[in-house]
């Protein structure tokens, strides 16, 4: 029982570890992608949907700015999918 805990502490562990390292590289964590995504929520009619994309795109910037690319790309994607929110 105790293998099997020290198993999924571990498969968790490395799936938190690689997640984020994912999200930066297909979120591309650059300048030219947080650009186009800010345009394209400054686009955005006002509501709950843009008021999250703004959230997340302040994350990426102070992530991409303290060096954490991986919480970068993270945040960068979630403000990429609250723009095709309704």
């Amino acid at each position: 029982m105790l293998n099997k805990l020290i198993g999924a502490a571990a498969m968790a562990a490395v799936a938190y570890a690689v997640v984020p390292a994912h999200a930066a590289k297909m979120g591309g964590c650059s300048g030219p992608n947080l650009e186009k995504t800010e345009t394209t929520i400054d686009n955005m009619a006002d509501g709950e949907g843009k008021m999250m994309a703004q959230k997340e795109m302040a994350m990426a910037q102070d992530a991409m700015l303290g060096g954490k690319m991986g919480a970068c790309g993270m945040h960068l994607s979630k403000a990429m999918h609250a723009t095709m929110m309704k």
